[in-house]
Protein backbone atom coordinates (compact mmCIF):
# COMPACT_ATOMS: atom_id res chain seq x y z
CA UNK A 1 0.00 0.00 0.00
CA UNK A 2 1.33 3.20 -1.03
CA UNK A 3 1.47 6.56 0.52
CA UNK A 4 3.05 9.77 0.07
CA UNK A 5 6.42 9.04 0.51
CA UNK A 6 5.86 6.37 -2.22
CA UNK A 7 4.85 8.83 -4.28
CA UNK A 8 7.55 10.91 -4.18
CA UNK A 9 9.68 7.72 -5.11
CA UNK A 10 8.01 6.91 -7.52
CA UNK A 11 6.73 10.51 -9.11
CA UNK A 12 8.94 12.53 -7.72
CA UNK A 13 10.53 13.18 -11.00
CA UNK A 14 7.50 14.06 -13.21
CA UNK A 15 7.98 17.62 -13.21
CA UNK A 16 4.37 20.19 -13.63
CA UNK A 17 4.66 20.98 -17.38
CA UNK A 18 4.64 16.83 -17.74
CA UNK A 19 1.91 15.95 -14.81
CA UNK A 20 0.06 19.40 -13.21
CA UNK A 21 -0.41 20.11 -9.76
CA UNK A 22 -3.03 17.18 -8.47
CA UNK A 23 -4.34 16.08 -4.90
CA UNK A 24 -1.01 14.21 -3.65
CA UNK A 25 1.18 16.81 -4.50
CA UNK A 26 -1.38 19.09 -2.00
CA UNK A 27 -1.24 16.72 0.62
CA UNK A 28 1.96 16.09 0.60
CA UNK A 29 3.07 19.79 0.85
CA UNK A 30 0.20 20.35 3.93
CA UNK A 31 2.33 17.88 5.95
CA UNK A 32 5.35 19.07 5.28
CA UNK A 33 4.05 22.39 7.20
CA UNK A 34 4.08 20.64 10.17
CA UNK A 35 7.45 20.59 10.67
CA UNK A 36 9.49 23.41 12.53
CA UNK A 37 10.97 25.89 10.77
CA UNK A 38 12.43 28.19 13.01
CA UNK A 39 15.95 29.76 12.17
CA UNK A 40 15.51 28.10 8.84
CA UNK A 41 13.05 30.07 6.71
CA UNK A 42 12.47 33.81 7.83
CA UNK A 43 8.79 35.67 7.82
CA UNK A 44 9.82 38.74 5.76
CA UNK A 45 9.23 37.03 2.51
CA UNK A 46 12.75 35.96 1.63
CA UNK A 47 13.42 33.09 -0.08
CA UNK A 48 14.81 30.18 0.74
CA UNK A 49 16.10 27.03 -1.03
CA UNK A 50 14.27 23.57 0.02
CA UNK A 51 18.11 22.07 -0.22
CA UNK A 52 19.12 24.96 2.10
CA UNK A 53 16.09 23.97 4.63
CA UNK A 54 16.56 20.59 4.40
CA UNK A 55 20.39 20.31 4.92
CA UNK A 56 19.72 23.01 7.74
CA UNK A 57 17.25 20.85 9.31
CA UNK A 58 18.79 18.07 9.63
CA UNK A 59 22.55 19.36 10.72
CA UNK A 60 21.02 19.39 14.12
CA UNK A 61 18.45 16.40 13.83
CA UNK A 62 19.26 13.09 13.48
CA UNK A 63 17.41 11.55 10.46
CA UNK A 64 17.31 8.14 12.42
CA UNK A 65 15.70 9.75 15.54
CA UNK A 66 12.71 11.63 13.17
CA UNK A 67 12.12 8.52 12.15
CA UNK A 68 11.47 6.70 15.43
CA UNK A 69 9.62 9.23 16.36
CA UNK A 70 6.01 8.01 17.43
CA UNK A 71 4.22 10.67 16.57
CA UNK A 72 3.36 10.94 12.76
CA UNK A 73 3.82 15.00 12.52
CA UNK A 74 7.08 14.44 13.64
CA UNK A 75 7.81 12.29 10.77
CA UNK A 76 7.34 15.20 8.53
CA UNK A 77 10.93 16.57 7.97
CA UNK A 78 11.64 13.14 5.67
CA UNK A 79 9.71 14.74 3.24
CA UNK A 80 12.24 16.86 2.08
CA UNK A 81 14.38 13.87 1.33
CA UNK A 82 11.64 12.88 -1.10
CA UNK A 83 11.35 16.02 -2.14
CA UNK A 84 15.14 16.87 -3.27
CA UNK A 85 15.37 13.45 -5.23
CA UNK A 86 13.29 14.43 -8.01
CA UNK A 87 13.13 17.47 -10.34
CA UNK A 88 9.19 17.82 -9.44
CA UNK A 89 9.88 19.78 -6.07
CA UNK A 90 13.55 20.41 -5.84
CA UNK A 91 13.23 23.78 -7.33
CA UNK A 92 10.89 24.84 -4.81
CA UNK A 93 11.45 27.48 -2.55
CA UNK A 94 10.07 28.32 1.08
CA UNK A 95 8.84 31.75 2.63
CA UNK A 96 7.28 33.57 5.44
CA UNK A 97 7.06 31.00 8.04
CA UNK A 98 5.06 32.17 10.88
CA UNK A 99 4.86 29.91 14.29
CA UNK A 100 2.98 31.18 17.29
CA UNK A 101 1.34 29.64 20.36
CA UNK A 102 -0.59 32.02 22.90
CA UNK A 103 -2.25 30.17 26.01
CA UNK A 104 -3.52 33.70 26.97
CA UNK A 105 -5.23 33.78 23.40
CA UNK A 106 -6.16 30.36 23.01
CA UNK A 107 -4.44 30.40 20.26
CA UNK A 108 -2.16 28.08 17.88
CA UNK A 109 -1.27 29.25 14.58
CA UNK A 110 1.92 28.37 12.22
CA UNK A 111 1.50 28.97 7.99
CA UNK A 112 4.24 28.59 5.50
CA UNK A 113 3.94 29.87 1.85
CA UNK A 114 5.62 27.23 -1.18
CA UNK A 115 7.08 28.64 -3.82
CA UNK A 116 6.51 25.96 -7.11
CA UNK A 117 8.39 25.56 -10.06
CA UNK A 118 5.32 25.82 -12.29
CA UNK A 119 5.09 29.32 -11.53
CA UNK A 120 2.76 28.97 -8.38
CA UNK A 121 2.28 29.46 -4.39
CA UNK A 122 1.13 26.85 -2.36
CA UNK A 123 0.12 28.37 1.13
CA UNK A 124 0.22 26.03 3.51
CA UNK A 125 -1.46 26.31 6.99
CA UNK A 126 0.02 23.47 10.09
CA UNK A 127 -2.64 21.33 11.27
CA UNK A 128 -3.41 20.95 15.29
CA UNK A 129 -0.60 20.03 16.82
CA UNK A 130 -0.41 17.80 20.25
CA UNK A 131 -0.59 21.22 22.74
CA UNK A 132 -3.44 21.48 24.99
CA UNK A 133 -4.30 25.08 23.54
CA UNK A 134 -3.90 23.65 20.01
CA UNK A 135 -6.46 21.44 20.48
CA UNK A 136 -8.54 23.94 23.03
CA UNK A 137 -9.14 26.26 19.42
CA UNK A 138 -10.41 23.99 17.66
CA UNK A 139 -13.10 23.15 20.13
CA UNK A 140 -13.75 27.24 20.35
CA UNK A 141 -15.08 26.58 16.94
CA UNK A 142 -17.84 25.49 18.24
CA UNK A 143 -19.39 28.43 20.28
CA UNK A 144 -16.94 31.09 18.13
CA UNK A 145 -17.70 32.33 14.98
CA UNK A 146 -14.46 33.46 14.45
CA UNK A 147 -10.89 31.78 16.10
CA UNK A 148 -8.03 34.03 16.90
CA UNK A 149 -6.65 31.13 14.11
CA UNK A 150 -8.49 31.79 12.06
CA UNK A 151 -8.28 35.81 11.69
CA UNK A 152 -4.81 35.38 11.73
CA UNK A 153 -4.99 32.87 8.78
CA UNK A 154 -7.01 35.49 6.61
CA UNK A 155 -4.52 38.34 7.28
CA UNK A 156 -1.65 36.07 6.42
CA UNK A 157 -3.16 35.09 3.49
CA UNK A 158 -3.80 38.80 2.50
CA UNK A 159 -0.11 39.83 3.20
CA UNK A 160 0.93 36.63 0.85
CA UNK A 161 -1.52 37.82 -1.73
CA UNK A 162 -0.64 41.11 -1.54
CA UNK A 163 3.02 40.40 -1.79
CA UNK A 164 2.66 38.33 -5.10
CA UNK A 165 1.09 38.15 -8.60
CA UNK A 166 1.58 34.29 -8.67
CA UNK A 167 -1.85 32.51 -8.77
CA UNK A 168 -2.63 30.63 -5.66
CA UNK A 169 -3.19 27.46 -3.86
CA UNK A 170 -4.04 27.14 -0.15
CA UNK A 171 -4.15 23.80 1.98
CA UNK A 172 -4.03 22.52 5.11
CA UNK A 173 -4.64 19.31 6.81
CA UNK A 174 -6.80 18.92 10.07
CA UNK A 175 -7.18 22.42 11.54
CA UNK A 176 -5.29 23.62 8.99
CA UNK A 177 -7.97 22.81 6.31
CA UNK A 178 -10.61 24.87 8.08
CA UNK A 179 -8.09 27.68 8.49
CA UNK A 180 -7.21 27.33 4.34
CA UNK A 181 -10.87 27.75 3.35
CA UNK A 182 -11.45 30.56 5.88
CA UNK A 183 -8.60 32.39 4.79
CA UNK A 184 -9.23 31.90 1.10
CA UNK A 185 -13.07 32.98 1.92
CA UNK A 186 -12.16 36.66 3.54
CA UNK A 187 -8.96 37.16 2.19
CA UNK A 188 -10.81 39.82 -0.12
CA UNK A 189 -12.12 39.63 -3.73
CA UNK A 190 -8.72 40.34 -5.56
CA UNK A 191 -6.75 37.88 -4.08
CA UNK A 192 -9.68 35.19 -4.14
CA UNK A 193 -9.78 35.31 -7.53
CA UNK A 194 -5.83 34.28 -7.99
CA UNK A 195 -6.87 31.37 -5.91
CA UNK A 196 -7.11 27.88 -8.02
CA UNK A 197 -7.80 25.85 -5.61
CA UNK A 198 -8.72 25.50 -1.33
CA UNK A 199 -7.53 22.27 -0.17
CA UNK A 200 -9.15 21.11 3.18
CA UNK A 201 -7.77 17.98 4.54
CA UNK A 202 -9.85 16.17 6.39
CA UNK A 203 -10.24 19.77 8.38
CA UNK A 204 -13.80 20.58 10.24
CA UNK A 205 -16.13 22.44 8.68
CA UNK A 206 -18.11 25.96 10.36
CA UNK A 207 -21.10 27.52 11.91
CA UNK A 208 -23.55 28.66 9.84
CA UNK A 209 -22.98 31.89 10.10
CA UNK A 210 -20.18 31.72 8.72
CA UNK A 211 -21.01 29.59 5.57
CA UNK A 212 -24.25 31.92 4.84
CA UNK A 213 -22.09 34.55 4.28
CA UNK A 214 -21.34 35.86 0.99
CA UNK A 215 -17.36 35.60 0.93
CA UNK A 216 -17.60 31.88 1.83
CA UNK A 217 -20.06 30.90 -0.95
CA UNK A 218 -17.93 32.84 -3.18
CA UNK A 219 -15.10 30.62 -2.19
CA UNK A 220 -16.89 27.12 -2.46
CA UNK A 221 -17.03 26.12 -6.10
CA UNK A 222 -13.09 26.21 -5.35
CA UNK A 223 -12.91 24.08 -2.23
CA UNK A 224 -11.88 20.52 -2.43
CA UNK A 225 -12.53 18.60 0.97
CA UNK A 226 -11.14 15.30 1.06
CA UNK A 227 -11.43 12.62 3.97
CA UNK A 228 -10.30 9.19 5.00
CA UNK A 229 -13.25 6.72 5.01
CA UNK A 230 -14.03 6.87 8.71
CA UNK A 231 -13.37 10.60 9.23
CA UNK A 232 -13.57 12.27 12.68
CA UNK A 233 -12.10 15.30 12.22
CA UNK A 234 -12.83 15.78 9.20
CA UNK A 235 -17.23 15.51 9.93
CA UNK A 236 -17.09 18.08 12.77
CA UNK A 237 -19.89 20.55 11.96
CA UNK A 238 -20.68 21.03 8.39
CA UNK A 239 -18.88 22.68 5.32
CA UNK A 240 -21.54 22.29 2.39
CA UNK A 241 -18.72 20.89 0.33
CA UNK A 242 -19.40 17.18 -0.90
CA UNK A 243 -16.24 15.37 0.74
CA UNK A 244 -13.60 13.25 -1.10
CA UNK A 245 -13.42 9.59 0.56
CA UNK A 246 -10.21 8.46 0.58
CA UNK A 247 -8.74 5.12 1.47
CA UNK A 248 -6.60 4.60 4.34
CA UNK A 249 -4.04 1.96 5.49
CA UNK A 250 -5.25 2.89 9.33
CA UNK A 251 -8.66 2.55 11.10
CA UNK A 252 -10.85 4.46 13.30
CA UNK A 253 -8.95 8.16 14.40
CA UNK A 254 -5.57 6.59 13.25
CA UNK A 255 -7.05 7.23 9.60
CA UNK A 256 -7.01 11.33 10.57
CA UNK A 257 -2.84 10.45 9.69
CA UNK A 258 -2.34 12.07 6.24
CA UNK A 259 0.64 9.86 6.18
CA UNK A 260 -2.18 6.62 6.14
CA UNK A 261 -4.06 7.97 2.78
CA UNK A 262 -3.31 5.60 -0.12
CA UNK A 263 -2.27 6.13 -3.35
CA UNK A 264 -2.05 5.23 -6.65
CA UNK A 265 -0.10 7.22 -9.44
CA UNK A 266 -1.09 10.81 -9.13
CA UNK A 267 -4.29 10.64 -7.31
CA UNK A 268 -5.70 8.97 -3.82
CA UNK A 269 -7.72 5.92 -4.18
CA UNK A 270 -11.50 6.13 -3.89
CA UNK A 271 -13.61 4.80 -0.82
CA UNK A 272 -17.36 5.53 0.89
CA UNK A 273 -17.87 6.55 4.03
CA UNK A 274 -18.04 3.73 6.44
CA UNK A 275 -21.01 3.75 8.99
CA UNK A 276 -19.09 4.97 11.90
CA UNK A 277 -18.05 8.28 10.34
CA UNK A 278 -21.75 8.79 9.24
CA UNK A 279 -22.89 8.28 12.95
CA UNK A 280 -19.87 10.51 14.08
CA UNK A 281 -21.35 13.25 11.66
CA UNK A 282 -25.12 12.79 12.51
CA UNK A 283 -24.45 12.45 16.35
CA UNK A 284 -22.35 15.41 16.29
CA UNK A 285 -24.95 17.46 14.41
CA UNK A 286 -28.07 16.29 16.74
CA UNK A 287 -25.52 17.35 20.07
CA UNK A 288 -24.56 20.51 18.78
CA UNK A 289 -28.37 21.40 17.85
CA UNK A 290 -29.49 20.67 21.37
CA UNK A 291 -26.62 22.65 23.31
CA UNK A 292 -26.65 26.75 23.05
CA UNK A 293 -23.27 28.78 22.54
CA UNK A 294 -23.19 29.62 26.28
CA UNK A 295 -23.81 26.27 27.38
CA UNK A 296 -20.79 25.20 24.40
CA UNK A 297 -18.17 28.06 25.74
CA UNK A 298 -19.22 26.88 29.47
CA UNK A 299 -18.46 23.44 28.69
CA UNK A 300 -15.20 23.96 26.55
CA UNK A 301 -13.26 26.22 29.42
CA UNK A 302 -14.50 23.86 32.20
CA UNK A 303 -13.25 20.68 30.29
CA UNK A 304 -9.87 22.53 29.43
CA UNK A 305 -9.21 23.65 32.96
CA UNK A 306 -9.25 20.05 34.14
CA UNK A 307 -6.77 19.45 31.32
CA UNK A 308 -4.66 22.15 32.14
CA UNK A 309 -4.73 21.44 35.84
CA UNK A 310 -2.14 18.87 35.30
CA UNK A 311 0.38 21.27 34.96
CA UNK A 312 1.45 19.62 31.17
CA UNK A 313 1.29 21.78 28.46
CA UNK A 314 1.09 18.46 25.68
CA UNK A 315 -1.04 15.17 25.33
CA UNK A 316 2.30 13.45 24.49
CA UNK A 317 3.48 14.36 27.63
CA UNK A 318 0.30 13.92 29.52
CA UNK A 319 -0.16 10.34 28.00
CA UNK A 320 3.72 9.75 29.31
CA UNK A 321 2.50 9.83 33.13
CA UNK A 322 -1.32 8.91 32.45
CA UNK A 323 -1.96 7.87 36.31
CA UNK A 324 -0.35 11.27 37.64
CA UNK A 325 -2.29 13.04 34.68
CA UNK A 326 -6.12 11.15 35.49
CA UNK A 327 -5.45 11.82 39.87
CA UNK A 328 -4.62 15.43 38.98
CA UNK A 329 -7.77 15.79 36.73
CA UNK A 330 -9.90 14.17 39.06
CA UNK A 331 -8.86 16.27 42.11
CA UNK A 332 -9.71 19.35 40.22
CA UNK A 333 -12.94 18.34 39.05
CA UNK A 334 -13.87 17.41 42.80
CA UNK A 335 -12.71 21.25 43.58
CA UNK A 336 -15.14 22.58 41.17
CA UNK A 337 -18.53 24.15 42.02
CA UNK A 338 -20.98 22.15 41.81
CA UNK A 339 -23.03 24.18 38.93
CA UNK A 340 -19.63 23.29 36.91
CA UNK A 341 -20.18 20.11 37.57
CA UNK A 342 -23.22 19.91 37.11
CA UNK A 343 -22.99 21.56 33.93
CA UNK A 344 -20.36 19.33 32.67
CA UNK A 345 -22.32 16.11 33.09
CA UNK A 346 -25.55 17.88 31.41
CA UNK A 347 -23.56 18.67 27.88
CA UNK A 348 -21.74 14.88 28.21
CA UNK A 349 -25.43 13.44 29.08
CA UNK A 350 -26.78 15.26 26.23
CA UNK A 351 -23.62 13.65 23.67
CA UNK A 352 -24.47 10.41 25.24
CA UNK A 353 -28.50 10.80 24.06
CA UNK A 354 -27.85 11.62 21.01
CA UNK A 355 -25.20 9.31 20.00
CA UNK A 356 -27.85 6.74 21.12
CA UNK A 357 -30.86 8.65 19.29
CA UNK A 358 -28.84 8.58 16.19
CA UNK A 359 -27.94 4.65 16.29
CA UNK A 360 -31.73 4.07 17.34
CA UNK A 361 -32.98 5.98 13.74
CA UNK A 362 -30.02 3.84 11.99
CA UNK A 363 -31.27 0.87 13.37
CA UNK A 364 -35.49 1.61 12.67
CA UNK A 365 -34.04 2.93 8.84
CA UNK A 366 -32.42 -1.01 8.96
CA UNK A 367 -35.38 -2.61 9.68
CA UNK A 368 -37.73 -0.69 7.47
CA UNK A 369 -35.72 -1.27 4.46
CA UNK A 370 -35.51 -4.98 5.26
CA UNK A 371 -39.49 -4.88 5.45
CA UNK A 372 -40.26 -2.60 2.52
CA UNK A 373 -37.87 -4.07 -0.11
CA UNK A 374 -37.57 -1.71 -3.06
CA UNK A 375 -40.12 0.57 -1.06
CA UNK A 376 -43.09 -1.95 -1.78
CA UNK A 377 -44.45 -3.51 1.72
CA UNK A 378 -44.16 -6.80 1.77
Amino acid sequence: MANIFDYLMWRGDVPFDADPFNEVDNLVLAELSYTFFEGLVPDDGTEVSLKEVCDGFFSTHSREDVSKESNPIHRTPLLMDGMLSGRRFSKTRLARYVNKVEADNDLQFSAITFRLSDGTDYVAFRGTDNTVVGWKEDFNMSYLSRTEGQKMAAEYLTQVGSSTRRPLRVGGHSKGGNFAVFASAFCGSKIQDRIITVYSNDGPGFRDEIMNTGEYKRILPKVISIVPDTSVIGMLLTSKVRHQVVKSSESGLSQHDGQTWQVERNRFVSAELTELAEYIRSTQKDWLSKIDDESRESFVNILFSIFEATGIGTFGAMKGDMLKSIESMMTFMGQLPKDKQRELMRVFGELIQSGGQVAFNALQDKIKDISEPDGQQS
